[in-house]
């Protein structure tokens, strides 16, 4: 994203969603996925990401951890991604704790 001051604002305003959603589990997958990835986001990938925002915890942490099925207009990139980053950060948490 290019340096435009209400970028970085809503930058920060779904880094902060992200972080803190008040589901402390949510938190630990969205708020570092956000810190990686978010800058790097086209506008309409930050829609989709701020969609996903908009779902309630419960709902939301079911579908990443694939205990639900993610219903298809969440189904998207974004989703994708945020599932994949699941993955990565449980795998390297499985390698530092030898598992």
């Amino acid at each position: 994203m290019q340096n435009d001051p209400h970028d970085e604002i809503r930058l920060k305003k779904l880094k902060f969603r992200a972080w803190r959603r008040g589901f402390r589990e949510a938190d630990l997958i969205l708020g570092p996925f956000a810190d990686a990835y978010a800058s790097a986001m086209s506008p309409a990938e930050l829609d989709a990401f701020e969609l996903i925002l908009d779902q309630p915890d419960q709902d939301l942490y079911g579908w990443i951890l694939d205990r639900e099925p993610t219903p298809p207009e969440f189904d998207g990139e974004i989703m994708r991604r945020i599932k994949a980053f699941r993955d990565q950060a449980y795998a390297m948490r499985a390698d530092d704790h030898g598992g």
